[in-house]
């Protein structure tokens, strides 16, 4: 059984948002912990755009998303933040006051004294092949939307269905690892970047792995976890083709969405969460939304809106967890950031 981890702040989502309300609580001696589905930082920024300059962030009149990122982790670094990434948040409950539980998809548990959701769109959810019985073999049974320590995956037989950057870049880099690996795709012609297709027709030609073009995964099979897999010819009335498999990796994306948010009983307007503008509280008290998954009037969907609206509230998050104890605000010019 795990662990629980205790913090001040469970931030839910490890966007830019996110990692500079690290900071902002940090200075205020409150410690933060932030669940992201992604495996990595960075949210959107680090998924979708790492290489895309971004041009309305305060003293960088060019950043890429990625350096970006990389800075907020060195400004967020002294408060000693804690991760869980690679995991959803399923459920928040509110105990009492100051006293929240938040349990993952993966059984991980954090108890908090408040909650900030700073989930940009929403959560990342994989765009699953429509598969019957593909849902039995998630949550570590055979079917992985996302490759979050290729180790696991060393001399095992893997099946990797996917026909864009993603699905060629694993395919190249776990070809040294896995026993057996075998590429689907669709089509005959990939969307990925001309040199990762060329390394992957080069793989195939040397057989170091198998390559199955317009084709597609057909069917799943197994008991407690994933044992074969059948493969169609989407243009051929052919039978289908099974393999023994360890693990199947669908790599066809991932789209934002509410998700469970959707449960927690907060006010939503279509898509996004309610919030005050005095500190970018919901309608329960100690769960904040700032960044681009909140709404409000004449609202700006801008990082450096989202800067703004984790400084508020920190503040307001440290009079909610510390009833009645006066702060006095310092500034970092004349302090430093390690005397906080």
């Amino acid at each position: 059984m795990q662990a629980l981890i205790t913090t001040d702040i469970a931030i839910i989502g490890a966007g830019p948002v996110g990692l500079f309300a690290v900071f902002e609580a940090g200075l205020l001696k409150m410690r933060c912990h932030l669940i992201d589905f992604l495996p990595q930082v960075g949210g959107q920024l680090s998924e979708i755009y790492p290489k895309k300059p971004i041009y309305d962030i305060p003293g960088y009149p060019s950043v890429l998303a990625g350096d970006l990122v990389d800075k907020l982790m060195q400004q967020a670094a002294p408060f000693k933040p804690g991760f869980t990434l690679g995991e959803r948040v399923e459920q928040l409950e509110k105990k009492s006051e100051r006293d929240f539980l938040i349990t993952t998809n993966m059984g991980t548990q954090i108890a908090c004294k408040a909650v900030v959701i700073a989930g940009g769109l929403g959560c990342f959810e994989p765009r699953k092949p429509d598969v019957e019985n593909l849902t039995r073999f998630e949550n570590g049974k055979g079917v992985y939307y996302m490759v979050l320590d290729p180790e696991a995956f060393r001399n095992k037989k893997v099946i990797i269905a996917g026909g864009g950057d993603s699905a060629l870049d694993w395919t190249i880099f776990m070809s040294e690892c896995c026993s057996e690996l075998t590429l689907v795709h669709r089509s005959e012609s990939f969307r990925g970047a001309p040199d990762s297709v060329q390394k992957v027709m080069q793989l195939a030609e040397h057989g170091k792995i198998q390559l199955h073009l317009n084709a597609a995964v057909h069917e799943v099979f197994g008991n407690s976890h994933l044992e074969r897999v059948s493969i169609k010819s989407v243009k051929e009335n052919s039978p289908p083709l099974e393999k023994t498999c360890d693990a199947l990796i669908p790599l066809f994306g991932l789209s934002p969405k509410l998700g469970p948010i959707e449960s927690w009983n907060l006010n939503l307007d279509k898509n996004a969460i309610v919030v005050n503008t005095e500190d970018y509280s919901t309608n329960i008290s100690g769960i904040y939304a700032i960044g681009d998954i909140n709404t409000y009037t004449n609202k700006l969907k801008l990082i450096l809106c989202g800067f703004h609206e984790a400084a508020l509230m920190s503040h307001s998050a440290y009079k909610y967890i510390n009833p009645g104890i006066k702060y006095t605000m310092k500034y970092t010019t004349v302090q430093g950031v390690n005397s906080f």
